[in-house]
């Protein structure tokens, strides 16, 4: 993903604003591949260049995923995060169903719980390290 350093502006605004967004798999079952977080960068990038945001890493392990975005001061963050889990939670059920089933009988994917942390704390280089160091399934 591409790293931006200036300042975005928006309606007077100057802002640079980054979310560090973790979604765990319901009941933390080991459901994901390789192929499934490929999938699942596309689908959460579509849906933030929607929302006016942009994806700038993204990767996780067999029962979480870790996303780091950009977004704008306007932005409803919980809407934005109910959004990107469910229509990433309609794809994988619909495109990754026969490899779901043995986990799940009913249609979930993700928990009802997540987490969010802005960057501002932290080095943003030492953040996206940290996204792209989670091992990957095989």
């Amino acid at each position: 993903m591409k790293h931006k350093t200036t300042l975005r502006t928006r309606s007077h605004g100057a802002f640079r604003l980054h979310y560090h967004i973790v979604f765990v798999i319901r009941y933390r079952n080991p459901v994901m591949n390789a192929a499934m977080i490929e999938r699942l960068q596309q689908v959460f990038a579509d849906v933030l260049s929607k929302w006016g945001c942009s994806l700038t890493e993204c990767n996780g392990e067999a029962d979480h995923v870790h996303l780091l975005i950009e977004a704008h001061p306007a932005l409803d963050l919980s809407r934005l995060i109910g959004n990107l889990k469910t229509v990433s939670a309609r794809r994988m059920r619909q495109e990754f169903a026969q490899r779901l089933a043995r986990w799940f009988w009913k249609p979930y994917f993700w928990s009802r719980a997540y987490a969010v942390t802005t960057c501002g704390g932290a080095n943003l280089d030492t953040v996206k390290q940290y996204v792209l160091s989670q091992e990957s399934p095989p």
